[in-house]
């Protein structure tokens, strides 16, 4: 399975936009255009296909994170009961 897989079925289960994703990638300071985030959902055969490289899917995971956890609490802070 390749990361464009990986990416396609996350987006798939989180029911995520585009809009979404760039979203998701600023909260870690990864700058992406939606048309960058289409060309790694086209096929391999297509013309204008762009192969999902370990740095983006790994900007994506923590991203997501972010956005669903919140952000970490900052190290010797209180922890909220």
């Amino acid at each position: 399975m390749t990361n464009n897989d990986i990416l396609k079925k996350l987006r798939v289960a989180l029911q995520l936009k585009d809009t979404d994703i760039v979203h998701i990638m600023s909260l870690v300071d990864f700058k992406v255009s939606k048309s960058e985030i289409n060309a790694l959902y086209r096929n391999e055969d297509h013309p204008k296909y762009v192969e999902c490289k370990d740095q983006f899917l790994r900007n994506f995971l923590n991203g997501l994170v972010i956005h669903k956890r919140g952000p970490m609490p900052a190290k010797g802070a209180p922890k909220k009961q």
